[in-house]
Order: C-alpha cells, then structure tokens, then sequence
C-alpha cells in the first residue's frame, strides 16, 4: 500500500488517508439523498437515482485514486442536477432520458477534450492571479455552502415599492433565528469543531462531525428512527434500476434527441452547457485545492505543460473526471463531476488516492447502510465545510489587491462563486472581466487565444440560457 500509494512521499500514513477518506465521505453523503429527490421530480424513479448516484460515485472516485492517486471524490454534482431537471426536462420540455442522452455526450466531449490535451491548454491559459482567486473563491464557495447547510442564514422576499406600487421583490439573507434546536446543534458543533482544529487534534473535523451527531441524538435533530427504515432496500433500488439503465440509448434517448431538425440548436447549445459548467466546476476544485496544498506539485504541473498522454496527475485526474460523467449517465444520474467537499478530506491531511478508495468504499457500503448514513444530519458536517473554506482564502494573499487590473477579475471570480452558488460562473464572471480588463488597458495581447475561445464561450452560454 506504501508503494501503490506513495505514502511517505506524500507526507501521510495510512491513518491520515482513512480519517480524510472518511471526512469526505460525510462532508458529501448528502448527496445521496438529494440527488435522487431532485432527479425524481422528472419522472425517474427514486430508488433508481440513489443507486446510479452510488455507482457512478464508487467509479468515478475508484479510477480518480487509483489511476491518478489524488485524493478527490466524485459523484453526481449539486447544480448540475438542478440544471437536468428544472431547465432541461420541465423548462425545455425534453424526457430524462433525452436528458440522460446529453450528459452521455457531455461525457464523450470531455473525454475527448482530455485525451487531446484541450482540457490541459485551458488550465495554462488561465493566468496565476487567477488560479489564486478560484483558490480563494472555491474558499468562500465551501464556507457559503457550510453556513447555508448549517441553517445559520435565513432568506426573506422583501418586495421592491417603485412610484408608489410593488412590481418586483428580492431575496435578502439574514441571520437566522436561534430559536430552533438544529440551528443550535450547528453553532455547537461549530464552536466544537473549531476548538478541537484550532488545538490541531488528529482528525478533529471527524471527530466534531460524529460528536455533533451524537449530541444531536437528545436534542431531537438526530431521527433514529430512519434507522430501521425499510424503504431504501436495496433489492427495491436494482429492481427501479431497470427504468434507467441504458435510457439514455433507447428510444425515448439518443434516438429521438436529433429527430427533430429544428432542435438540434438547443440541443447542441444545452450540451454545451453541460460541459461548460462540468469541466469548470472540475478545473476549479482541482486548481483551488490542489495548488496550496501540494498535491499538484510544480513538478506535477511542469508535467502537464510539456508531457503528452496521461503522464501527469493531473491528466490522469482531469480523465477520471471526464469518464465518470458518461458512466453515471449510462446507469441514470446527471453529470458527475469532482466534488469541492473533498477539501474537507484535504483539510484533515489526504494527500493520495488512499483516500479516494476509502470514500469508494464508504459509498459502496451506503447502499447497504442508507438508513445509518442518513441519521449523520447537516449540522455536523456543515461546520467542517466552514473551517475548510476559512483556511482556503489564504489564497486571496497572493493577489494584489491595490492593483485594480487584478482585483477586478479576482473580486468577480470569487464572490459570483457564493452569490451564484456555482464554481463555473464564478469563473465565467472573472474571465469576462479579465478580458475586458485587458482590452479596456490596451493589454489584448496579455489574454491567450484559448481564453479569449472560452471566454466568448461562456458569453454564448449566458445568451442561449436568457433566450431559451
């Protein structure tokens, strides 16, 4: 395991890759429940989605540690989901098997864009202060969504008075009320984690997530009543299993997508925005985490600008990525992706694809274990995500601030992230300001050709999504 995995040489033990492996894996289990609530609501069943979401899970994240040897997770991505169901199949009116169609092609696409080095032109195109102000926006992403899963933030819609009369309203966050028992079982397991991370104890983000859910027990946040909940057996999910695998190629799928010519626009366009949101949600987290902890040395990056096939970690990092989408789409889940809670595993010292494996497992076992898995609420792992984002913003300090031509940009990557909750247009928001940036100082040159293409890219993306 030593040698597979290169322990030593990455500073870590076997230990540290199981206490992080674990740390994910309850940082991001949520997902599966909530992937199959969202999914279900386009007419796939439940207990199908929880299985394909398990599935491509196990195989993505299984190729990511032990082909890359990275400590990243994946599964089926949060917004993505959101983008299957409410735009593609009820806003545009296509079946979740024609949905499931595109993320195939997604997929393929990205694939393609990896094995052809495209992906990796991307990455060095993508100058340094930028890379520093995804690292320190993927921060306030992780920390956003821990307050938000904390139920620390509230969200009221204040109408707007315009000449005397209410003709819009807005949502304005807030401070929630401490008047409810989970709200205050997540600023104890706030305080709690905080404390044993600051007094550096070995695996204190686990720890703080198993100690909250145990205080969460008396406090009536905890239901262990789901326990014995029968309703997410697993001969129910392989029977329900039926109706989405391989739907993406029946009739009803990828044979029908293109039979309407008048279509095939939109079609093209929303695949494209899969892939857009997919490879940059992926090139963001592994930029934003990987840099300032190490595990994409300048070694591993001076690899990826001058080696060719998957030599590199991160080629073989940004591969395993891009397989994963195609293989969730054949068993019946949206694009899979690599997922930002894995900081919280690198925040605790997973360094290897040790890691990885040992969230592989955990999700393979959760299809036995739904109802255990399920008891672990959002309020223990919500602070961990907070503590993770508050040590990634030490990336904001290689920006300088006082030079607007870099600050700019940087403020538009980073606070679009929490904003628009999505790594992608936190990103799309910053490369349209840096290029125009750049024009505005007479600086064309500065901008590469392959950032001005994906730039003008995301500016197309934007305009298809307002008109459709």
């Amino acid at each position: 395991m030593e040698k597979f995995f290169k322990l030593k040489e990455n500073n870590t033990d076997i230990g540290t890759e199981i206490t992080a492996g674990v740390t994910t894996f309850f940082a991001m289990s949520y997902i599966l429940f909530v992937n199959p609530a969202v999914l279900s609501l386009t007419g796939m069943p439940f207990q199908a989605v929880f299985l394909a979401t398990i599935i491509a899970a196990v195989i993505g994240t299984l190729v990511m540690g032990l082909f890359a040897n990275v400590p990243y997770a994946q599964a089926p991505g949060m917004g993505l989901n959101a983008f299957f169901t409410y735009t593609v199949v009820k806003g545009l009116g296509y079946s979740f098997e024609e949905a499931l169609a595109m993320v195939f092609l997604c997929g393929l696409i990205n694939i393609f864009i990896t094995v052809t080095s495209i992906r990796k032109l991307i990455i060095r195109s993508i100058p340094e202060t930028l890379q520093h102000a995804i690292g320190g926006g993927i921060g306030i992403f992780v920390a956003y969504v821990g307050l938000k899963n904390a139920g620390l933030l509230s969200f009221t819609i204040e109408a707007k008075p315009v000449n005397g009369a209410v003709n819009g309203n807005s949502i304005v966050p807030a401070l929630a009320n401490f008047n409810n028992p989970a709200i205050i079982l997540a600023v104890i397991g706030l305080v709690l984690t905080t404390t044993l991370v600051i007094l550096n104890v070995r695996g204190g983000i686990l720890i703080g997530i198993l100690a909250t859910t145990i205080i969460g027990i008396p406090m009536g946040v905890v239901d262990l009543s789901q326990v014995g909940n029968s309703s997410s057996s697993l001969g129910q999910s392989f029977k329900d299993l039926g109706t989405t695998f391989g739907a993406a190629f029946g009739s009803n799928g990828l044979l029908s997508l293109f039979s309407d010519s008048s279509k095939i626009p939109q079609v093209l366009m929303t695949i494209l925005a899969f892939s857009l949101s997919d490879t940059f949600d992926t090139i963001g987290t592994f930029i934003g985490t990987g840099r300032r902890t190490g595990i994409f040395s300048k070694e591993d990056e001076l690899a990826l600008e001058n080696s060719h096939g998957m030599r590199s970690k991160m080629d073989k990092a940004l591969f395993a990525d891009a397989i994963a989408t195609s293989v969730g789409a054949v068993f019946g889940t949206s694009n899979t992706t690599t997922y930002v809670e894995s900081a919280a595993g690198i925040g605790v010292g997973g360094r290897t694809g040790l890691t990885s494996v040992v969230v592989a497992i955990l999700f393979l076992l959760s299809s036995f274990l739904a109802p255990f898995i399920s008891i672990v609420p959002a309020q223990a792992t919500a602070p961990a995500l907070i503590l993770v984002g508050i040590m990634m913003l030490s990336s904001f300090k290689e920006i300088e601030w006082s030079n607007l031509e870099e600050a700019v940009p940087a403020f538009f990557i980073s606070i679009f992230m929490g904003i628009c909750y999505s790594i992608s247009y936190g990103i799309a928001a910053g490369f349209i300001f840096f290029v125009l940036v750049k024009v505005i100082k007479g600086k064309s040159k500065d901008v590469s050709p392959i950032l001005w293409v994906v730039t003008g890219l995301f500016i197309l993306n934007f305009v298809i999504l307002a008109i459709l």
